[in-house]
């Protein structure tokens, strides 16, 4: 791995965990248009998926008008902002704050590249959205993961060259997004989850910055 001077996080199963947040947000949603969905499609096909493309995941082979499409998503979101109401500081990942102070000590730059919409909202009650230096948000890029479009977004709003960054998720299509922005991507989970990542972890917890950077 180059010297990097950037580093550019995915936040949900990253930073924290607000997966189960959505899921029982979705499983709302589906549960009341008659549309089965099961803790491991949600797994499988939505984890770092926006909005929209999940929604369209669920209702495949469904007919919806645009307008019920879009109330949906709203709906959805509803469900999914009274969720995180409940959030706390406690919710961020062991050592997660304390790495990203370490970032920050070493004077490198660090981003949030979320497809979510509400990731300012999940920021101020994790109270992290100080220690980051910008942030690219599903309001940020049109085009959602894999698409690089937003790890992209994220490097400029650090002012730092693409080869320069490290990308860290947990989702396959967040990898492909960072691989395709032409960055260093490092996944967290399982390994047979990835497929172009250069290096894996299994978890963020205690997770110190040489980690991040050792080859």
């Amino acid at each position: 791995m180059p010297k990097a001077k950037a580093i550019l996080f995915d936040l949900d199963g990253v930073l924290t965990d607000t997966s189960e947040y959505h899921y029982r947000a979705w499983k709302q949603l589906a549960d009341e248009e008659g549309i089965p969905l099961t803790k491991e499609e949600n797994d499988a096909h939505l984890r770092g998926v926006g909005r929209r493309d999940s929604l369209m995941y669920i209702i495949r082979g469904r007919n919806y008008s645009e307008d019920q499409i879009q109330e949906m998503m709203k709906r959805k979101n509803d469900y999914y902002n009274k969720l995180i109401e409940q959030m706390s500081p406690s919710e961020v990942v062991p050592g997660g704050r304390e790495l990203l102070q370490e970032i920050r000590q070493a004077g490198l730059k660090s981003a949030v590249a979320s497809a979510s919409k509400n990731c300012r909202t999940v920021l101020e009650r994790l109270q992290i959205i100080d220690l980051f230096d910008g942030i690219a948000d599903g309001n940020s890029v049109v085009n959602g993961k894999p698409a690089p479009d937003i790890f992209v977004f994220a490097a400029g709003l650090v002012g730092t060259p693409v080869i320069d960054c490290i990308g860290v998720e947990d989702a396959d299509a967040g990898v492909e997004a960072i691989k395709t922005a032409g960055m260093y991507a490092l996944g967290v989970g399982p390994k047979e989850r990835f497929k172009r990542a250069n290096k894996v972890v299994p978890t963020m917890e205690n997770i110190r910055l040489q980690d991040i950077l050792a080859d």
